[in-house]
C-alpha cells in the first residue's frame, strides 16, 4: 500500500480489533460506480491508494479537504459493507455520496442536483398474503408498523437498527442527513455552474440544485412509470437510488455525520421514450462531482 501511515488499532463492527491504515481525519467521498468516480479522481492531490477486500481507497486531498475516496460499488448492500469497511480502516469524520439516481419527482428534470435531508428503504417490504385476487392481507401482528400505502401486494416497513449512542433494537424508516452539511449545500445556492449538454446531447431544461426533501434506496433498477409515481405520492421522493440508505443507516449506526448527493440520470420510467441513463449518466455524475467539489470547497 502506498503512502499509508499506520494508526493504533480499534474495534470493527464486529468487535474484532483492526488495524486503521491512515490517522488522518479524512471525509468519506463515495461514489456507487465508475463513470461517477472518474470524475473526481483525476481532482484528488496528494493520492496514495490502499486495497482492502479488493476495493480501493485513495487517500489524499479533494477541494482543499483531506478525503478517502472509493466505489462502494452499487447495490444496498455492497453500499453497506463497503462503507462501514472504510469506518473501520481510516478516522472518517463524515461521509459525502456523489453520484447519479432516478428521478421521482415530477418537478425535477435530468440533469438536476438533488441533496435530500433524508432517506428511506423503500424496498424492506412485507409481500402480503393474497386472500382474492388483487387483494392482499398482513399478519396482525404486523400491522402496527405497516403505516405506508402498499405498491400491490408490497408494503414498505421500517428497518431494525441499533447504535452505539442507542444500543437498543428500534425501528424507523428515516435516517436523517446532517443539517450542518445541509446548511452548507443550501449556502451554495445558484452559485454552481451546472452542465446542460454532454457530447452533442443537451437537455431541454437547465439544471439546477435542489436541497431538502426526501429520497429511497432499494435493490432494484427502477424503469417503470406506476411506480415512479407511488414512490413519488407514498415517500414524497424526488429521486430514488440503490445505495445510499444503505450508506446512511451505517452513518446512522456509526454515529458519522453524512448528506448525499445525487444528479438525475433518467426518471426512472417517468420519460416518454426508453430510459435516457446511457445518455446522459456522465452529465448528471459530472454535475453531482461540481456540487461535491463546492460543498468541500465551503466546508469549514
Amino acid at each position: 500500500m502506498a503512502g499509508c501511515s499506520t494508526a493504533p488499532a480499534r474495534p470493527s463492527a464486529s468487535g474484532a480489533a483492526v488495524v486503521q491504515l491512515d490517522a488522518t481525519p479524512r471525509i468519506a467521498v463515495i461514489s456507487a460506480f465508475e463513470p461517477e468516480l472518474t470524475v473526481l479522481l483525476p481532482q484528488v492531490q496528494q493520492a496514495a491508494k490502499h486495497r482492502i477486500n479488493g476495493v480501493e481507497f485513495t487517500t489524499g486531498t479533494l477541494s482543499g479537504q483531506p478525503v478517502v475516496v472509493f466505489l462502494s460499488g452499487i447495490s444496498m448492500t455492497n453500499a453497506a459493507m463497503n462503507t462501514q469497511l472504510a469506518l473501520d480502516r481510516f478516522n472518517v469524520s463524515h461521509i459525502v455520496f456523489s453520484g447519479i439516481a432516478g428521478g421521482v419527482n415530477p418537478g425535477l428534470h435530468i440533469g438536476d442536483v438533488t441533496v435530500p435531508a433524508q432517506w428511506g428503504q423503500y424496498m424492506e417490504w412485507l409481500m402480503a398474503r393474497e386472500d382474492k385476487p388483487g387483494q392482499y392481507s398482513a399478519p396482525a401482528w404486523m400491522k402496527s408498523e405497516l403505516t405506508l400505502p402498499a405498491f400491490g401486494m408490497m408494503h414498505p416497513r421500517p428497518v431494525e437498527v441499533r447504535s452505539a449512542a442507542k444500543p437498543a433494537l428500534t425501528k424507523q424508516f428515516w435516517f436523517a442527513a446532517d443539517p450542518r452539511m445541509l446548511a452548507v449545500a443550501r449556502s451554495l445556492g445558484t452559485s454552481v455552474a451546472l452542465d446542460h449538454c454532454h457530447a452533442d446531447k443537451c437537455l431541454k431544461e437547465r439544471p439546477r440544485m435542489v436541497v431538502g426533501g426526501n429520497g429511497v434506496s432499494g435493490q432494484a433498477f427502477v424503469d417503470n412509470k406506476a411506480f415512479r409515481e407511488y414512490a413519488f405520492k407514498t415517500f414524497d421522493a424526488n429521486v430514488l437510488d440503490m445505495e445510499t440508505a444503505a450508506t446512511a443507516m451505517v452513518a446512522h449506526s456509526n454515529g458519522v455525520p453524512y448528506i448525499a448527493f445525487r444528479s438525475l440520470s433518467d426518471l426512472a420510467g417517468g420519460g416518454d421514450g426508453e430510459n435516457e441513463m446511457d445518455t446522459f449518466m456522465h452529465l448528471a455524475a459530472a454535475n453531482s462531482a461540481k456540487v461535491l467539489q463546492a460543498f468541500l470547497a465551503s466546508w469549514k
